[in-house]
C-alpha cells in the first residue's frame, strides 16, 4: 500500500493499492495504443487540447494547490502559484510547438534536405515529491504536443496529485491513454523500462535514482534525460544592490521550505560586505511567517516527511562538530525544521559538500573573483548560480568560468517555459523546457532527396 502523511498535522491522507503487474502491463498497453493515433493528431488539435488543460488548470486551482499542500506541506500560496506555473507551460508549448519541430532545411547538393522531429512513442516519467503538479507539466506539454504519451510514476507520497494531473488532461479532452499515472512504489519502475513498448525515461530526483534509472535504460539503448540534485552558489559582490540582493536570497533558500533542486544552498559573500550583508540576511528571514500551510500568510511551512528533516539535522550536526557556527534557527520539531543560517562554513563540511534540501543556508566568506569561481566550481554538482553585481561586464566575464548548467546574474536560478533548464556533473544530463525540451525526446530524422 502507497500512503500520504500531512507533515502538518501527521494524518494520515489516504492510502492507496499499488497496481499489479498486469495492471501496469495493461496500461502500458493501452497508452502503445494510443500512442498509434495520437501521433496523427494535428498540432492545431494538439494545441486546442493543451490550452484547454491550461484553462482547466486555473479553473480549479483551488482544488489542485490544496491537494499539494496537504500532501507533502508546502504554502497554499506557493502552491497556487506552482498550478498557475503548471498553466503557462501549458501555453507555452500550445503556441509554439508546431514551430519547434517544423522541418529545418538544411542547404546542400540535394534536391532537398532537411531534419524532421518525429515522437518516439510511450516515455516513462518518474517525478519527485518537491513540485508535484510542476516537475510533470514541464514534461507532459511538451511530450505531449510533440505527438508522444506519457506514463507517470510519480512520488509515493504525492499520488493523489498524480492522479488529479490525469484527471486535468481528461477533462482537457485528451484521449484516454495519453497520460497515464501509475501507482506504484520505485521496485516496480525497471520492469517498465524494459519493456519493448516504452521508448524513453526522463527522471526527476536523487541521484542515486537517476544513477538506477539511467543504468537500465542504458542496458535497453533508450534515452534517458536527469534532473538530479543541486548545490546552488549565491555569489555576492561588494557592489551589488544591497538590499534587493538579500530579498532575493532569501527567496533563493526559502521558498518551499528550501526544498528544490535549484535553490540557492551556498551564500558565497565578499568579504568587505559579509557582515554587514548576514545582518540584513538574518532580519529579513526572521520576518518569514511559519505556521500552518494552509494560511495564506504562511511563508516557510514543515518539510514534506520527518526523515527529510531528519537528515538536514544530521548534516547540520556534523558540520558544526567541524567548525561551522549557527548563526539563527537550527532546531527541529517533527518535520518543521527552523529557517537556519550558518557561518564559517568550510569546503569540507557536508553543508558545503553536499546537497541540503531544506531551509538551511550555508554561508562561506571570500576575497576575489577568482575565488568566488573556484568555491562555486568545488561541487559535485552543477545545476545553477547566481551573481549579485552592478558591474555586468564583470559579470558576464565570468559566465564562461562556471561549470553550471544556468547562470543567472541579479536573479534567483529559476525554470522557465521559454529557456532549457539542467545541469552538469551529478546534476544530470539533457535539457527540460523551451525548444531543446521538446526535442529530447523526438526522433530526429535526416531525410536527402536527390532527383536523376
Amino acid at each position: 500500500m502507497l500512503q500520504s502523511i500531512n507533515p502538518y498535522s501527521s494524518q494520515k491522507v489516504y492510502e492507496i493499492r499499488e497496481y499489479s503487474e498486469q495492471q501496469i502491463n495493461e496500461a502500458i498497453d493501452r497508452a502503445d495504443k494510443r500512442y498509434q493515433s495520437w501521433r496523427e493528431v494535428t498540432f492545431s488539435e494538439r494545441k486546442k487540447l493543451m490550452l484547454n488543460a491550461a484553462t482547466e488548470l486555473r479553473k480549479n486551482k483551488r482544488e489542485y494547490a490544496t491537494t499539494i499542500t496537504e500532501e507533502m506541506g508546502k504554502p497554499i500560496s506557493q502552491s497556487l502559484a506552482e498550478v498557475e506555473k503548471c498553466a503557462w507551460v501549458c501555453e507555452y508549448y500550445a503556441k509554439n510547438a508546431a514551430q519547434q519541430l517544423a522541418d529545418k532545411l538544411i542547404e546542400t547538393e540535394a534536391y532537398k534536405s532537411y531534419v524532421s522531429y518525429a515522437p518516439i512513442g510511450v516515455v516513462l516519467a518518474v517525478m519527485p515529491w518537491n513540485f508535484p503538479f510542476w516537475q510533470v507539466f514541464r514534461f507532459a506539454a511538451p511530450a505531449l504536443m510533440a505527438g508522444n504519451v506519457g506514463l507517470l510514476k510519480h512520488a509515493s507520497n504525492v499520488m493523489k496529485s498524480a492522479s488529479l494531473i490525469e484527471e486535468v488532461f481528461r477533462r482537457a479532452g485528451f484521449p484516454d491513454g495519453c497520460l497515464t499515472n501509475l501507482p506504484i512504489s520505485s521496485k516496480k519502475v525497471e520492469s517498465i523500462i524494459t519493456n519493448n513498448k516504452v521508448k524513453a525515461v526522463t527522471l526527476t530526483g536523487s541521484e542515486a535514482a537517476g544513477s538506477a534509472v539511467a543504468a537500465t535504460a542504458g542496458s535497453q539503448i533508450k534515452k534517458t534525460v536527469l534532473e538530479l540534485g543541486g548545490s546552488n552558489a549565491l555569489v555576492v559582490f561588494d557592489d551589488c544592490n544591497l538590499e534587493e540582493t538579500v530579498k532575493t536570497c532569501v527567496q533563493a533558500r526559502f521558498q518551499n521550505a528550501g526544498q528544490s533542486c535549484i535553490a540557492g544552498k551556498r551564500l558565497l559573500l565578499q568579504a568587505s560586505i559579509a557582515e554587514k550583508f548576514t545582518e540584513k540576511f538574518i532580519a529579513e528571514v526572521s520576518r518569514l511567517k511559519t505556521g500552518d500551510p494552509m494560511d495564506e500568510a504562511t511563508y516557510l511551512g514543515t518539510l514534506a516527511r520527518e526523515d527529510l528533516a531528519e537528515e538536514l539535522e544530521k548534516q547540520l550536526q556534523k558540520s558544526v562538530e567541524q567548525g561551522a557556527k549557527i548563526l539563527t534557527g537550527g532546531k527541529r520539531r517533527r518535520a518543521f525544521f527552523e529557517a537556519t543560517i550558518v557561518t564559517d562554513v568550510t569546503e569540507e563540511m557536508p553543508i558545503f559538500k553536499e546537497e541540503t534540501f531544506g531551509p538551511l543556508m550555508a554561508i562561506t566568506v571570500f576575497d576575489t573573483a577568482e575565488e568566488a569561481v573556484a568555491l562555486v566550481n568545488n561541487s559535485k554538482f552543477g545545476l545553477g548560480v547566481s551573481v549579485f553585481t552592478e558591474n555586468l561586464k564583470r559579470a558576464e566575464s565570468l559566465i564562461p568560468e562556471f561549470d553550471d548548467g544556468a547562470v543567472f546574474v541579479n536573479e534567483l536560478v529559476k525554470s522557465d517555459p521559454r529557456l532549457p533548464f539542467g545541469g552538469t556533473k551529478s546534476s544530470g544530463y539533457g535539457r527540460e523546457l523551451s525548444t531543446d525540451g521538446i526535442q529530447e525526446f523526438v526522433n530526429k530524422k535526416t531525410v536527402f532527396i536527390n532527383k536523376y
